[in-house]
């Protein structure tokens, strides 16, 4: 970290920056191959340029639903740009599409849960799983902060439907820490978030939020609060207050 950039972070966020750094290292060497499942939104773009900048043993990939933003695609451009990292990408099966669109049609997410489950299972679900095939632990941005659905993170947690390690190595930050962080590393962002999208998905279930909603708030929001999970992050076991404690040193 150089002198200016330690400068623009407060002492308590340096010491964060300091231990993400030590954190995602031994992700790296704890595990023979280990991937981060990025969303290209702010979260991720700050474990982007931490993972990159660091060069911790950390693959990176994203899920091309299909219906992105184009901004958000536009990252990946930004990120070969800036780092010279051509983030991988992994697609949907194009039967599983067409045969979702032939009985429901294109849209049908926004007629009830379960729609919008099985149109996220074969965007998200089933591409996450291809991607985690050959790992023994991925990394996500996720924050306790984000919405009632992940009030519980842990930073380590074991995924049960894949057997293999979660790390959530920003569970405990703020969305201060997180855009203090992207101003004094000079991190691309998604241009969204400008435009009032503090998380983002598919373009047609996504939209800006209101001012005291919850940064979730504009995904899926013609459903409940509770339910607002597109299944990508089920199935887990939390890692001992304990062992998560010290597994960061």
């Amino acid at each position: 970290m150089s002198t200016a950039t330690a400068t623009a972070l407060t002492p308590e966020l340096a010491a964060k920056v300091e231990r993400l750094d030590a954190l995602l290292a031994q992700i790296g060497e704890r595990h023979a191959k280990v991937k981060f499942a990025s969303s290209l939104a702010a979260e991720d773009m700050l474990l982007t340029h931490a993972i990159l900048s660091k060069g911790a043993s950390i693959g990176i990939f994203s899920l091309n639903t299909g219906r992105l933003h184009a901004e958000t695609l536009g990252m990946i451009d930004r990120v070969r740009e800036r780092y010279g990292y051509e983030i991988e990408q992994f697609h949907p099966q194009q039967d599983a599409v067409d045969q979702y669109v032939a009985e429901h049609g294109l849209n049908a997410f926004y007629d009830s849960v379960e729609l919008r489950k099985s149109c996220c299972h074969i965007r998200k679900v089933e591409p996450l799983n291809r991607a985690l095939a050959d790992v023994g632990a991925w990394v996500t941005g996720q924050r306790r902060e984000q919405s009632v659905t992940r009030a519980e993170l842990h930073e380590e947690e074991q995924d049960d439907a894949r057997g293999i390690a979660k790390y959530n190595p920003l569970a405990d930050w703020t969305e201060a820490d997180v855009w203090a962080y992207l101003e004094a590393f000079d991190v691309p962002v998604n241009p969204l978030h400008a435009r009032g999208y503090p998380s983002i998905g598919c373009e047609p279930c996504t939209r800006a939020i209101r001012p005291g909603e919850d940064s979730r708030a504009g995904r899926w929001w013609w459903e409940s609060r509770d339910t607002k999970e597109c299944g990508l992050h089920i199935t887990i076991t939390p890692i001992p207050v304990a062992a998560e404690s010290g597994a960061a040193h």
